[in-house]
């Protein structure tokens, strides 16, 4: 059996920066031992999963390389262009899927996709020890928020400036020891390009620091637009690889919009 697999570069037009996932084209539902050895095997942030529904549109799951995960921005990004480079759907279609988090739809706009996902809401909360001692943080140096519901249960660390973003260096060994959520780090964007920058630390998934993250944003979204009094904004995942998101507000939802790359087209063998 021959399952089409691509590997695309998603919030990025240029291949080899944003973020990579692993798309799989199935014709059916897989086992979820089965798609956790591949999502181990592609060894990316995120492999995805996608299957035709008889109603027209698709199941969707996403995987790290240790565990499945409620919900993921890039790797739906990328299952969108790689339906609609395949033709599994016309350019004019909008693609529909079901997902842990309920259904998240995408349309293409001209040389990007947009989608719609839940809004994050977060609440003020304590800097955890351990994470102020991974990131070299004191409670005073940052403006902490926190969400637990089963769409995330992130940290969120406002830092000062930009820079402070860009130059920070992670004990991911620490980091790794707090396991129960992922940190991100944001601060306002430092010229008239970007309203806001961030990084995303994921080690309870498995992933130390996450190229860039739409999921994120769904946080990001909501707290920089009350701050700043903006419903549309264009933000900057500082990673080593970097890419873009186009955000704005939608009352509970928030859309998300990028572009994507493929850089590999294959087939899974087993």
């Amino acid at each position: 059996m021959e399952i089409p697999v691509f590997q695309i570069d998603a919030f990025t037009s240029e291949p080899f920066k944003g973020n990579p996932a692993a798309v799989c084209l199935l014709e059916e539902p897989g086992e979820t031992k089965w798609m956790q050895k591949v999502a181990m095997e592609m060894n990316l942030a995120e492999t995805a999963f996608v299957v035709p529904r008889a109603d027209g549109g698709f199941d969707l799951r996403w995987f790290t390389p240790t565990i499945e995960m409620p919900l993921c921005g890039h790797a739906t990004l990328a299952s969108a262009h790689a339906l609609w480079e395949t033709g599994r759907l016309a350019a004019s279609e909008k693609a529909r899927f079901l997902t842990l988090s309920g259904w998240l739809t995408a349309i293409k706009a001209g040389e990007e996709i947009e989608m719609d996902f839940p809004a994050i809401f977060s609440e003020t909360a304590e800097l955890p020890e351990l994470v102020g001692d991974a990131l070299g943080l004191e409670s005073g140096d940052v403006k902490c928020n926190r969400v637990r519901d089963k769409l995330d249960s992130n940290f969120l660390l406002e830092l000062g400036n930009e820079d402070l973003i860009r130059k920070l260096q992670p004990n991911f060994d620490l980091l790794r020891r707090f396991t129960n959520a992922g940190v991100i780090i944001t601060a306002p964007g430092s010229s008239s390009k970007y309203d806001f920058v961030s990084r995303y630390f994921a080690c309870y998934a498995g992933i130390d620091e996450d190229p860039v993250t739409g999921s994120a944003h769904c946080m990001l979204t909501p707290y920089w637009s009350a701050k700043l009094g903006k419903t549309e904004m264009v933000a900057y995942q500082a990673s080593a690889r970097g890419g873009q998101v186009k955000v704005r507000m939608m009352g509970d939802r928030v859309a998300l919009g990028g572009s994507a790359a493929t850089v590999l087209r294959g087939y899974l063998l087993c």
